[in-house]
Order: C-alpha cells, then sequence, then structure tokens
C-alpha cells in the first residue's frame, strides 16, 4: 500500500471507513420510503437523518479505531482492514479530537431535527452519542461482551428506520417496527462476518463476542439465519404487494446464501474480507429493493 501521510486527509478518509456508511444509509432509506409510501415524505429531515446517521457511523468509527487501538486489541496480527491508529496514519491525540469535532458536528446538525418533532428526539440523540462510546470504551465495553448484536438491531434498526419515518410522520406503525427488525438482521450480518472472520484473534484479546462465545459453527449459522430472518420478514412488510415484492427478497436470499457458501468454504484468514464486501453489497441491495418497492407500489 502506498504511504500515508501522518495525520493527511487521505490518512482521515480511511480511517472513515466510507465502506461502512451504506450501514448507516440504508435504515435511513428505508425509513424515509416508509414515510413516502405512507404520504408523509419531507425531504429536509430525511435529508437531516441522513447526514446524522453518516457523522455517527464516522465517529464510532473513529472510536473503534482509537480505543481498540488504546487496548491492544489491533495487533500486528489483525485480518481485517487495516487501521488508522495502529498503522500510525492518524495519531492518537489527533483522533480524539477527531472524535469530539465529528460527535459535536453531528448533533448540531440532528438539533436541526428538534423543529420537527420536538424534544424526545435530544434523548435519542444522547443514546446514539452515548452508545457509540461505551461500544469499545467503559468499564464493560459491550462489544468486547457480547452484545454488539443486540446494539445493531437497536442502533441500525430501531433508531434509525423508526427516527427517519417518526421525524417525518409523527407516528409508528406495525410496518416501522417491522422494517426496523430487517434492516437491524440485515447490517448485523455485516457484525457477523467481522466476528466470524475475527474468532481466534478476539479470543486471545479477551474479546467475547457470540461467536467467540459460542464458536465457530454458531457463528457460521447465525450469518444464515440472518438473512434468511429478514427476508421473511421482508414479505410480510411487502404483504399488500407480493406478487412484485417476493421476486425482489429473493433476488437478496439468493446473493446472501451464495455469499454464505462463500464463507463457510474460506472459513478462515484475510480472504474473509471478501465476504464483508459481498455482505455490504448485499445489505445495501436489500435496501433499495424495498424502498424501491414501498414507493413504487
Amino acid at each position: 500500500m502506498e504511504e500515508i501521510k501522518r495525520n493527511s486527509l487521505h490518512a482521515w478518509v480511511l480511517a472513515a471507513r466510507p465502506k461502512t456508511l451504506a450501514g448507516a444509509a440504508t435504515p435511513v432509506l428505508v425509513g424515509t420510503a416508509l414515510a413516502y409510501a405512507d404520504g408523509q415524505f419531507q425531504w429536509i429531515p430525511a435529508l437531516v437523518c441522513f447526514l446524522f446517521a453518516g457523522l455517527m457511523q464516522i465517529a464510532a468509527n473513529f472510536i473503534n479505531d482509537l480505543f481498540d487501538f488504546l487496548k491492544g486489541t489491533d495487533r500486528e496480527d489483525r485480518l481485517g482492514p487495516e487501521r488508522a491508529c495502529t498503522q500510525g496514519w492518524v495519531s492518537p491525540g489527533a483522533m480524539k479530537k477527531g472524535i469530539i469535532t465529528t460527535v459535536v458536528l453531528a448533533c448540531l446538525i440532528g438539533s436541526t431535527l428538534l423543529l420537527y418533532a420536538g424534544w424526545p428526539l435530544i434523548i435519542v440523540g444522547l443514546l446514539c452519542v452515548v452508545f457509540a462510546f461505551f461500544y469499545t470504551t467503559g468499564p464493560y465495553p459491550l462489544s468486547y461482551n457480547g452484545w454488539g448484536d443486540v446494539l445493531v438491531i437497536v442502533f441500525f434498526g430501531f433508531v434509525p428506520v423508526g427516527g427517519t419515518y417518526y421525524v417525518q410522520a409523527l407516528g409508528w406503525t406495525p410496518d416501522v417496527t417491522i422494517a426496523s427488525l430487517v434492516c437491524g438482521l440485515i447490517v448485523d450480518t455485516l457484525l457477523v462476518v467481522n466476528n466470524y472472520r475475527d474468532r481466534d484473534a478476539d479470543a486471545r484479546s479477551g474479546k467475547r463476542t457470540v461467536v467467540v462465545r459460542f464458536g465457530e459453527p454458531f457463528g457460521r449459522y447465525l450469518y444464515l439465519i440472518l438473512g434468511v430472518a429478514a427476508t421473511v420478514l421482508g414479505v410480510f412488510l411487502l404483504s399488500s404487494t407480493w406478487l412484485s415484492g417476493i421476486p425482489a427478497l429473493l433476488i437478496y436470499l439468493i446473493l446472501h446464501i451464495t455469499t454464505w457458501r462463500k464463507m463457510v468454504k474460506i472459513h478462515s484468514g484475510k480472504k474473509l474480507n471478501s465476504i464483508l464486501g459481498e455482505t455490504s453489497r448485499n445489505m445495501l441491495l436489500m435496501g433499495i429493493l424495498i424502498s424501491v418497492w414501498l414507493i413504487l407500489l
């Protein structure tokens, strides 16, 4: 890889991990499509939700980068994408300032949503910030104790889908609940791939993800089940347009199973990073397919 100048713009772009932003954008896209389908679409709060979600994802990436480095979790045997602090691309001091700047900017932008949905959003925003830190830091870092999957379903499912819908429609429907679960489950497949790939290194570092706790076979089948469950829930979500919605969902399911089979065949090592890319593609495609069907049909 080319030499990266310390604390340069290129270094910060790499630290932000742009490829992960699909996980932040997909639930907001689905929440916005639900609002549109119900005749409640408002483009300004929808745009603000996209910006807030993206900035908080970047902030979470910075936080994980810094504190995994400080904990010594990112070692030389790391199999995943390289981290900025570990590689020396961004200094720990600069990363702390980057975290503060990104969180403050996200909060300032997100605060404009108070004009649309009122003070309860303050609580939601604070929870997003607090758990972005608690995921990796604190006396009981949640990702180190097997709570990562739950947090993904909450903060990449119910919070962004429900929040995006609420700031436009000022309400909540059964479809929002189903869509939140769908998004939470498909985004969690990304976390499962990461944890599946890193299971041996995590065990050595004392990071007890569910894959470390329950073993490789559990992680293997958890990935498969998440995608299947999301597809089944998607059928309920698109039940009013099932003639056209089911084929769209089957596209995702076929791709998901194909990717799962590749993951099982690779089993371990850096080659699993290709599964991470395919999983991200599948997740984004699922979000787009659901959104298109909600909007057009």
